[in-house]
């Protein structure tokens, strides 16, 4: 056993434990069911690349790189992204959705772009794991239930402290996911309607 004797929580100490798997991180490693890998283990590969990262609001990063992700994307698929504030279903007014980018194809809005700018760790995750994370899901569906001419969504992840890979995506076909389309539509519906009913118990 080698043993340093830096003080604890000073900046050697944090440095020399960066990439290593420490007692409090295995946690976030082990896998005790399925093979999925735990999002510890993107953690130690983002600290090997030497990503240093310092807190920022997630939403007011999403925000700031936005702009910047939706430029890259463009380059990188040749496709020209629209930017809009709010669209309304043709089926349900009080169902909507505030897109990142819209793509025309013809007359009709048959693409889109959903970026999302995460930690390092969860950017390296989506890139080696090609899905979309399970929190961003029901956000996916809402672009198709909205959209009915929707064929694509595309997944946006970036984050250009990875130079490696500062941008990568995940496609997202309609067809592919039509029963949790159907599913999130139907929930949204009955959760509206008896939102009404109880409202007129108070009238």
């Amino acid at each position: 056993m080698i043993i340093k004797k830096e003080q604890q929580n000073t900046e050697i100490w944090y440095s020399n434990r960066l990439g290593k798997i420490t007692g409090s991180k295995l946690k976030d490693i082990i896998v005790k069911r399925g093979t999925e890998r735990k999002i510890g283990f993107y953690q130690l590969m983002a600290d090997r690349l030497s990503l240093v990262e310092e807190y920022e609001d997630p939403m007011e990063r999403g925000h700031r790189l936005e702009d910047e992700a939706i430029a890259e994307f463009e380059k990188l698929s040749a496709k020209k992204v629209e930017q809009v504030g709010l669209c309304i279903s043709d089926e349900n007014e009080n169902i909507a959705l505030s897109p990142d980018g819209l793509i025309k194809n013809g007359k009709k809005y048959t693409e889109a772009v959903e970026v999302k700018c995460l930690n390092s760790a969860k950017h390296l995750q989506g890139y080696f794991e090609k899905k979309v994370p399970k929190e961003y899901l029901e956000q996916v569906y809402q672009y198709f239930i909205v959209n009915t001419d929707l064929e694509k969504l595309y997944f946006v992840f970036y984050d250009p402290r990875v130079t490696v890979k500062p941008i990568h995506f995940v496609e997202i076909k309609r067809e592919d996911v039509e029963d949790e389309i159907q599913f999130c539509k139907d929930y949204q519906e009955q959760t509206l309607k008896e939102i009404e009913e109880l409202l007129l118990t108070l009238f």
